[in-house]
């Protein structure tokens, strides 16, 4: 299944899909982030988000709870399932898209560099499984939420490895194919 993922990604990823990706991430970036991260500071109240945070434990989870209050938890769960549902699709449609078009100029068709266009899917099933969790913990407060509480921080973990190491991975396509394009002109 993942290999028919990377290879259809691979195989849509034109430089104009991949512009187009890109066009669609700034733009997100510029006109919905800044509003939607005063939204999730003032709902959190200086206490802090799961979203974003690296790494936190379940206590934190359980105290960030407490400290939005039953509105505050409202709203993080309303955001979970409007923004946060399109933010991780524009973030894979770029970072996928871009790695794939970088990736299948830089490496042979056949390398198994090809297959680096996943970071970004697995970076968003993290994210889609950190926000069903942490909803599910906010939804149920002052309930404990066994299991999924622990899972919560470890998704959140893997969705920062994953998105981080898309970005590390784009830099890295961009390297790499500035490294082709150089030693091709210097041979003519």
């Amino acid at each position: 299944m993942w290999k028919r993922i990377s290879d259809w990604l691979s195989q849509v990823s034109t430089g104009w899909v991949a512009l187009a990706g890109l066009v669609v991430f700034l733009l997100f970036s510029a006109l919905v982030l800044p509003r939607q991260s005063a939204t999730a500071e003032e709902v959190a109240g200086g206490a802090g988000s799961p979203d974003t945070s690296v790494y936190y434990s379940p206590a934190d989870l359980y105290q960030m709870a407490e400290a939005y209050g039953e509105e505050g938890r409202s709203a993080y769960i309303r955001a979970r399932f409007t923004f946060d549902v399109i933010w991780p699709l524009v973030y894979t449609l770029f970072l996928g898209t871009a790695i794939s078009w970088l990736f299948g100029r830089a490496f042979a068709p056949d390398s198994r560099l090809q297959r680096a266009n996943l970071a970004p899917v697995l970076g968003a099933l993290f994210d889609y499984l950190e926000n069903v969790s942490t909803s599910l913990v906010m939804l149920r407060y002052p309930d404990q939420t066994a299991v999924v509480d622990i899972l919560a921080p470890v998704f959140t973990l893997l969705k920062w490895v994953f998105v981080g190491g898309s970005f590390v991975l784009l830099s890295a396509g961009v390297v790499a194919v500035l490294w082709h394009w150089l030693r091709k002109r210097n041979r003519t």
